[in-house]
């Protein structure tokens, strides 16, 4: 039989079917009346090219769960009883739309595949006497087939699902479990809409490409070879500089706010660098093996590396989409994991105390008033009365103000800072109060300062701060490496640089007043006062509780005839209160991100697959060849193996190289979500990968089977 009428490839046309399509033709029935007839073809080709068509139905059944899955946590009635359940909402939905997206995108493309494959059947029918109108007929009941199958069939498994995928997500948010099962009607509505919505655009597509195309060319599409791409330099070049571009503005922005604003602009460069590389550089990287006549003389390199030269325009697409998947799944687990697993040092970085207490005021030495001592006895009666202890007692005063950096200069112009991503956060110090929280014995002159930089770099030996009116310079003595504060700087996005000076009032004494009169910049004078309570979080909360209501009564006690109390505000936090905020958040991202990613891998593992089928039917009639010439089944499994050594771990490698340079990016853009233990990012990101290659590894010994049995069929 010849390779155009071979079943696994066309779909064996039933002799039933063939007699009855040519009976119809000789009486001049036309099939169309009959749907029964087109129903029992479109499920005849489906099942004859189950190989193709039963990893699509499961693809698109996973997509349908996954879709329903995050529908139905997203109108979850937990997220009521949430303390700031709307954010854990808001990422779900987000992450819905994400799926939305590349589902419409993913699914284009296997159905591309699927779409090629039975072209020839198409043409065999259209010669037996269908029309154009009976082959649309034919896959209108096949894309009815699929879509009812799938979304039945993913909707009744995201409905088994979905409890458990609750019970994950509470038990990720440290919450109490509810083991009531119910069923989202709002989800099942939107999941069937959603996907049926893509299966009648999938449809449009292939009644497009069927009424656009001959018969002819229908029967002998597969037999329709790309021409040997010639290697493009110009793109090879392009994509070099691109891809370097990318990698330098990951590697050498250093401030946060500039990252994130330059991080998307990274990701497109990469995916287009990435694209031009493997498809004008991977032929390159094939002509440059060939003319290596010690390498692609041998029996195990010379077909491999002659067919993938000659395919390599298409393979290099689906190589590079797969890279890109790789790296995707890689920076969101390692991202997301690293904030869930370091939440409770993000916290820590966030409240430096349990409890923390910041007050503001106009005026310098708030911390040696008579509010600041009431309220220290407040703290201290409230934690007695509930039978704690306050330990690790943080007291100290500072001063903070925005400013624009540039170089060693920092400007506090209110028109200068706004909207500039070079705007910091200055916190000034007395050297008294660091080497109290330090424990050190600094000492400095009157222009000499310590500093300490947190989220970027500061490489200057001065800091000059000042505006049009006045400015002053400091000789920076040594940059500290940490300094215990509020939690003010783990809470914004923008760095900041704390400035330890002799004395506050002598060092910021020129621009006091007229930083009052400028409105909407402003030195802000803080007392910060924190103690932790070692105790559970319950107990905690109720001391907390206990001292807010007696900060309310003090501040009634010193309030004024005109009911002024003499400070600006008094704020505070309490970790208890906001651990829960911090596990929605973070969790709520880790949540998304294995959900995202398993959408991703399932992507990058049909794409695998499929690549393995293809490439088999292609490279089946070349090694029928090779093996007419004396090529055995031995050479031809080395030559498989040589292909996967050369090529397809490639993307693999290259993710693992974009996610290396990507890695400064990624650890600012986590800065500014509080997370700031860079070596567990290191630890996590190894994980990752080790966990991901693993993986790969597995998929492409399965996926490398299928290619091997169509090939080895040829015996």
């Amino acid at each position: 039989m010849s390779e155009h009428m071979n079943p696994a490839i066309v779909g064996d046309l039933p002799t039933s079917h063939k007699k009855r399509a040519a009976s119809q033709k000789r009486k001049g029935f036309h099939p169309i009346s009959d749907s029964r007839f087109f129903a029992k073809l479109a499920w005849t080709g489906i099942r004859n090219n189950r190989r193709f068509y039963l990893p699509y139905i499961l693809t698109c059944t996973a997509m349908v769960v996954i879709y329903y899955i995050i529908s139905f946590l997203t109108t979850n009635p937990l997220f009521d009883q949430m303390v700031g359940g709307s954010i854990m909402q808001s990422l779900l939905m987000l992450g819905s739309a994400v799926i939305c997206i590349f589902s419409v995108i993913f699914l284009f493309y296997t159905n591309s595949f699927l779409t090629k494959r039975r072209k020839k059947e198409f043409g065999l029918y259209n010669i037996l006497g269908m029309g154009k109108r009976n082959l649309s007929w034919i896959l209108c009941w096949e894309s009815l087939i699929i879509g009812v199958v799938s979304m039945v069939a993913g909707i009744f498994m995201g409905i088994i699902f979905s409890k458990l995928a609750e019970l994950a997500m509470t038990n990720i948010l440290l919450l109490e479990s509810n083991y009531a099962f119910y069923v989202s009607s709002g989800a099942i509505v939107d999941t069937v809409k959603m996907f049926a919505l893509i299966f009648l655009l999938l449809l449009g597509n292939m009644l497009y490409q069927v009424w656009k195309s001959k018969p002819m060319e229908l029967l002998h599409s597969e037999q329709v070879g790309e021409k040997p791409p010639k290697v493009n330099w110009l793109f090879a070049l392009t994509g070099i500089v691109i891809l370097a571009g990318a990698y330098y503005l990951a590697v050498s922005i250093k401030d946060p706010v500039a990252a994130l604003l330059w991080f998307f602009v990274a990701v497109i460069m990469v995916i287009v660098a990435t694209y031009l590389l493997f498809i004008s550089g991977s032929v390159a990287l094939c002509r440059l093996l060939q003319k290596n006549k010690r390498y692609y003389y041998k029996a195990n390199h010379f077909v491999s590396v002659s067919s993938m030269g000659y395919r390599m325009k298409r393979n290099g697409a689906s190589l590079a989409s797969i890279c890109i998947l790789c790296t995707m799944v890689l920076v969101m687990l390692m991202s997301t994991g690293c904030l869930y697993i370091g939440i409770e040092d993000s916290l820590r970085e966030r409240y430096a105390r349990n409890i923390m207490f910041d007050v503001t005021s106009e005026n310098l030495g708030l911390s040696d008033s008579e509010y600041a001592r009431d309220l220290r006895g407040v703290v201290e009666k409230s934690t007695r009365d509930n039978g704690e202890t306050a330990k690790n007692v943080l007291d100290y005063s500072i001063v903070d103000f925005g400013g624009y950096v540039t170089k060693d200069k920092v400007y506090f112009d209110p028109n200068e800072i706004m909207f500039q991503a070079n705007t910091w956060q200055m916190f000034v110090i007395s050297l008294e109060d660091y080497n109290r929280l330090a424990g050190t014995k600094e000492t400095l002159e009157q222009d000499e300062a310590l500093c300490y930089v947190s989220k970027t770099d500061y490489d200057y030996d001065t800091v000059t701060i000042g505006n049009e009116e006045q400015e002053k310079t400091w000789n920076i003595k040594k940059q500290v490496e940490k300094f215990v504060n509020s939690g003010a700087d783990a809470a914004q996005i923008m760095p900041s640089m704390f400035l330890i000076v002799p004395d506050v009032e002598e060092a910021l004494a020129p621009w006091l007043s007229i930083m009052k009169e400028n409105e909407g910049q402003e030195m802000r004078m803080h007392w910060i006062y924190g103690v932790d309570v070692p105790c559970d979080d319950e107990r905690q909360q109720a001391i907390f509780n206990d001292m807010v209501e007696n900060v309310g009564a003090l501040n009634e006690r010193m309030a004024d005839e005109n009911g002024e109390i003499p400070i600006e505000s008094c704020s505070y936090e309490c970790v208890a209160t906001e651990r829960a905020s911090f596990y929605e958040l973070y969790g709520g991202l880790f949540f998304l991100g294995i959900m995202l990613g398993l959408v991703f891998v399932l992507a990058a593992v049909l794409m695998m697959y499929y690549k393995q089928l293809s490439e088999g039917y292609e490279d089946q009639a070349r090694f029928e060849i090779m093996q007419k010439v004396g090529m055995t089944m031995r050479q031809i499994k080395k030559s498989i193996n040589s292909q996967v050594l050369t090529v397809f771990f490639l993307p693999l490698m290259v993710a693992v190289l974009h996610l290396a340079f990507a890695f400064p990016l990624v650890y600012k853009m986590l800065l500014m979500l509080g997370f700031s233990n860079q070596n567990m990012l290191i630890m996590v990101t190894v994980a990752c990968v080790l966990v991901f290659a693993l993986f790969y590894i597995l998929v492409y010994n399965i996926t490398s089977k299928a290619y091997y049995k169509i090939v080895s069929s040829l015996q």
